[in-house]
């Protein structure tokens, strides 16, 4: 399963996040493929369980969903107004996620990209805008107002600071609902989130969070209502994302997990592909399967980035599984 993982780099079709090209791993195993694709930043102790998502995947399966579609969010990156309008308005989904805070100076651009986001939804869709944990307390609550207005209304914000004091603070005098997700998936302790009252909705990823039972029991035990979005995954990863999403006991917003429109590429062929359909996507009983093709094109031009990545492989799997 480890020695044959396949290596892919597939190029992003506009930078998100700083990422140009995603790259990652593919591991098959008995019960089919999983995807190990933590960012390069990641330590060994954080990417572990990324790999318990793929091990997971590829050797236990997923708990039964109890939904068989999921309403998904269209993505927005930091493009300019006109090319927003024309992302949200082909995607067939009711519900975009915008994002903001690209540099420190983004304002002006953050409120034409929203207005232009609410203009291709019209009223009765809903926008949510995601900062990255980019703003301080006093930046977030100006800035969230002012968003909020150019919106007609936000359904949340996404991470608009780093830390969950922060998030706490901005929640009491935001007036928006503020939504977690750095601060579950890379803390120690996922629960503090609830626990400091700075959310009113968590946002989870399965393979940060070592798989989708793991999730589960995060989403249980913090009482929250649950977002599932993806980490940039090919088809292959995003179907674990939507096993997770079919099997929470409630769903009552649209998912982030249509961000294969983000990739210049797949891991799997068209017929495969996780991409939603009227803002929908099924949930899927096993992985996709690659398609040799794909894997071929899609292999690091630099043989340096395949040697990295399964030097990188062997160091998570000595890492001791978590208590």
């Amino acid at each position: 399963m480890f020695a044959t993982a396949h290596v892919y780099a597939i190029p992003m079709r506009t930078p998100f996040r700083g990422i140009t090209v995603r790259e990652g791993m593919l591991l098959r195993g008995p019960l089919g493929w999983g995807e190990f694709c933590p960012f390069p930043e990641y330590g060994d102790h954080e990417a572990a369980a990324w790999l318990g998502t793929a091990v997971e995947q590829v050797t236990l399966g997923w708990p039964e969903p109890v939904r068989d579609h999921v309403p998904v969010n269209a993505i927005v990156p930091a493009v300019g107004p006109e090319r927003a309008f024309e992302i949200v308005a082909r995607s067939g989904c009711r519900t975009a996620k915008v994002k903001v805070a690209d540099h420190p100076d983004s304002l002006s651009e953050d409120l034409a990209r929203v207005e232009a986001v609410r203009a291709a939804l019209g009223p009765g869709g809903n926008v949510r805008v995601d900062a990255n944990g980019r703003w301080d307390v006093d930046t977030a609550v100006a800035r969230i107002r002012r968003l909020d207005r150019a919106a007609g209304g936000l359904e949340y914000v996404e991470q608009p600071c780093p830390t969950v004091d922060e998030l706490a603070a901005v929640r009491r005098r935001a007036g928006v609902r503020i939504a977690a997700d750095e601060s579950i998936r890379r803390a120690d302790d996922p629960l503090k989130v609830a626990l400091a009252g700075a959310a009113d909705i968590a946002v989870l990823k399965c393979a940060p969070l070592g798989g989708v039972r793991r999730a589960l029991q995060v989403a249980e035990a913090c009482g929250l209502p649950c977002v599932v979005s993806s980490a940039l995954e090919t088809s292959v990863g995003l179907a674990a994302q939507l096993a997770l999403a079919g099997a929470l006991p409630e769903l009552d917003f649209a998912c982030g997990l249509g961000t294969l429109s983000l990739l210049d590429g797949d891991s799997v062929s068209p017929a495969d592909a996780v991409r939603p359909v009227d803002g929908l996507l099924p949930v899927p009983r096993t992985p996709p399967v690659p398609d040799p093709v794909r894997l071929d094109t899609f292999r690091p031009a630099d043989p340096r980035r395949t040697a990295w990545w399964h030097d990188r492989l062997a160091r998570v799997r000595s890492v001791p599984p978590a208590a």
